[in-house]
């Protein structure tokens, strides 16, 4: 299935169990082609369990849009998945520049990929107008920067003041990918912590596809309905996947795994090493729980909440 036919996907708002297997959720909701936007809660909530099921099936000619990926973005252009990045930054978030993404981009290793640069101010402008049906948004920001002579962005004149500004051209993805730490069946869900874009990036999409550390009731849900980030009617389907962020943090659940992050560093500095990662941790393995006993319950243990910090009693009523 094309990209320019995900929008015949239909999403059945009257449908209360959304539900899907992360490989089926991914086989039907992220075609060859995809703009696919994730990462958009910046340091936490890295949705890499999505990332290796995708490397899986071997997507392809995929666009992938986030402000600060992580490692996820890396692995996805290590694979051969990606034609095209729209980013802020694209690094291991503790160790510096990703080498894959350097490959691509200085040796065309495994393929070329096409840059489009962004700041996090700048991709959250298109987003947000995206999500707000509009065809641009403006901004001071840009002016003086090398940032102005991407084509995606455009020297405006105001019409009320005359300032000089620049015009940041909406991007609308094909669909939003987010970890959260909690989701009901129907598909509204629960984050806190640092959101980054979350809300404005999955607005924005055309699909959400929500992956929770827990499925709950929907009920508990409702009982905190501020902490609810958009109605469950524009979900298209909800995976249940504990530590489907690992080895990144989900505040609440578990800590940014360093050792991780330092070893792919490490194995990635060149091409065969990341091809043998590669073998190992992703495609060695079914799934993400096959993954997760790879990693093992004694190094997981070490990244569970230590200190607790709950948030105080709220009472909604009247």
């Amino acid at each position: 299935m094309s990209a320019a036919r995900i929008a015949d996907i239909p999403v059945n708002p009257s449908v209360r169990d959304k539900r899907l297997p992360l490989a089926e959720a991914v086989r039907r909701f992220v075609p060859d082609g995809s703009r696919i936007a994730l990462c958009a809660a910046l340091e936490q909530m890295i949705p890499v369990a999505v990332g290796h099921e995708i490397i899986r099936q071997r997507r392809r000619d995929l666009t992938l849009i986030g402000p600060v990926s992580d490692i996820v973005f890396d692995q996805l252009i290590g694979a051969g998945c990606a034609e095209r990045v729209i980013a802020a930054w694209v690094g291991n978030m503790m160790m510096g520049s990703a080498h894959n993404f350097r490959r691509a981009i200085e040796d065309e290793v495994p393929r070329a990929i096409e840059m489009i640069d962004h700041s996090n101010l700048t991709l959250a402008l298109a987003l947000h107008a995206a999500r707000l049906g509009v065809p641009f948004l403006p901004t001071r920001t840009v002016l003086g920067s090398d940032l102005a002579q991407q084509a995606h962005l455009r020297e405006i004149t105001c019409p009320f003041t005359q300032q000089r500004l620049h015009a940041v051209e909406a991007i609308q993805p094909d669909v939003a990918i987010l970890h959260v730490q909690r989701a009901e069946p129907g598909g509204a869900c629960h984050a806190w912590g640092t959101l980054g874009l979350t809300v404005d990036m999955a607005l924005s999409a055309k699909r959400i596809l929500v992956v929770a550390e827990e499925i709950v009731a929907e009920d508990q849900i409702r009982r905190d309905p501020n902490r609810t980030l958009f109605p469950g009617d524009f979900v298209c389907a909800v995976v249940e996947e504990p530590w489907g962020a690992h080895p990144s943090p989900v505040q609440g659940f578990y800590a940014r795994d360093h050792d991780a992050h330092a070893d792919y560093h490490a194995s990635t500095r060149s091409r065969e090493g990341f091809t043998a990662w590669l073998d190992e941790w992703v495609f060695g393995v079914p799934d993400h729980a096959a993954y997760l006993a790879k990693v093992g319950e004694a190094r997981l243990a070490t990244l569970q909440v230590r200190e607790h910090a709950y948030s105080p009693h709220i009472d909604y009523g009247f």
